[in-house]
């Protein structure tokens, strides 16, 4: 008999999660490769677009936020705790995992497209060879990271650094604390977390951190881990905007301008945003490619200050996030010559409607648009505290990429 839903372990317990999401994705496989054998029989018919539409859901709805979990937090707090052979075993395997990422997106969105017309009924073509390459790279992702990912941070992560994957997972799903994972719609996606950590509800947070303190004992050992925890906790006090960051950069002439902008990606490599290379802000960092970072987050008392040099994102990475803004986004990024002088907003309208002409509902994008990445040399952690008496910790990166951390005086 088969029950209403998948029992699974809540997120108290995450690896337990990414290991039932791995079940989860197994069973939109085989549902794939028996759909490639329902096919020639039956052609799309209702069966048939019931599987597609499942498949569908699951790998646009859900299976990328896994991806997420792993780049955006398990890995780096891999790299933050492990040491010498596991630290090693690392180094060789996430750049692998890294790359199994990029080409499952590549082949669903192949196989997204004949699912659509099945699934509507429209036809009933589904390419063999691009079913088994994309099971074939999920089955041996999942080996990977089930045979070496997933013990090391069993064995590795504090009973801290498990309930501090956990919340980042439960927040990424707009999930309440401790709510089953089965229990939750897989298209819920607005954060209703009413409670930080340890009983702090949100309306005392201010005050409880307007007390609030940092040690050097207090912050992680690598500064992109303690980033990151920083960022989660600003996520569950609902923070507004805690995404936005000034960036500052230096003309050739010395003059220096900043500017805010929403941060898309951090991970080991850096800080990544996405805007118009032909802006001031892109022109500056050609003459000067090194900027400076900040997070104010006022609500919490706390800002992070961030500098380093520059470099553009691979074109492949600026494809990925172009192509999955808004159509009308991508046209008015295709539209728009940043920062240069218009007549007036008519003009600018008129721009975005031929631009959309030319463009339809597939838009591509311009070579003078995509990412940039900080790779940082040094990161400030600013704790507001009472009478001015602020804390600071700051990492200085070294020669041999290492972190040295020390106070500073406010």
């Amino acid at each position: 008999m088969n029950t209403l839903f998948d029992t699974a372990p809540d997120f108290s317990q995450p690896i337990a999660v990414l290991k039932h999401c791995h079940d989860r994705i197994r069973k939109q496989l085989q549902t794939l490769q028996n759909l490639l054998s329902h096919l020639p029989k039956h052609g799309a018919d209702d069966d048939a677009q019931k599987a597609a539409q499942a498949v569908l859901k699951y790998f646009d709805k859900a299976a990328h936020l896994h991806h997420e979990d792993e780049e955006n937090n398990l890995i780096p707090m891999l790299h933050a705790t492990a040491r010498d052979a596991d630290a090693a075993l690392l180094a060789e395997l996430v750049p692998g995992i890294l790359a199994g990422h990029q080409q499952m997106d590549r082949d669903w969105s192949i196989i997204k497209s004949q699912l659509e017309q099945i699934a509507n009924g429209s036809s009933s073509a589904l390419s063999a060879s691009d079913v088994a390459r994309f099971c074939d790279t999920y089955a041996a992702h999942m080996v990977v990271e089930e045979g070496n990912i997933a013990p090391m941070a069993k064995r590795l992560f504090s009973a801290e650094q498990m309930a501090q994957l956990g919340s980042a997972m439960q927040v990424r799903r707009g999930i309440t604390p401790d709510l089953p994972v089965s229990q939750v719609p897989e298209q819920q996606t607005q954060p209703v977390n009413n409670t930080v950590a340890d009983g702090v509800v949100l309306a005392d947070l201010r005050l409880d951190y307007g007390r609030a303190s940092l040690t050097e004992h207090d912050v992680l050992d690598d500064p992109i881990a303690q980033f990151g925890k920083w960022f989660e906790e600003a996520m569950h006090a609902k923070v507004n905007e805690p995404n936005a960051m000034s960036v500052a950069t230096v003309d050739a002439d010395g003059k220096p301008s900043s500017r805010i902008v929403l941060i898309k990606q951090y991970d080991h490599r850096g800080f990544t945003w996405y805007t118009n290379y032909e802006s001031q802000k892109g022109q500056q960092l050609r003459a000067n490619p090194h900027a400076a970072l900040l997070f104010f987050w006022s609500e919490l008392e706390r800002q992070v200050r961030i500098e380093g040099k520059v470099v553009q994102t691979a074109a492949e990475e600026s494809d990925k996030y172009f192509y999955s803004r808004p159509v009308k986004s991508q046209i008015a990024a295709i539209a728009s010559q940043q920062s240069a002088p218009i007549a007036g907003r008519e003009q600018m309208e008129a721009n975005y409607d031929a631009a959309a002409a030319v463009s339809g509902e597939h838009p591509v994008r311009p070579a003078h648009w995509g990412g940039y990445r900080l790779d940082p040399v040094r990161i400030e952690f600013w704790q507001g505290r009472r009478s001015r008496f602020h804390d600071r910790i700051v990492y200085v990166k070294q020669a041999d990429g290492s972190w040295v951390k020390e106070r500073l005086q406010p």
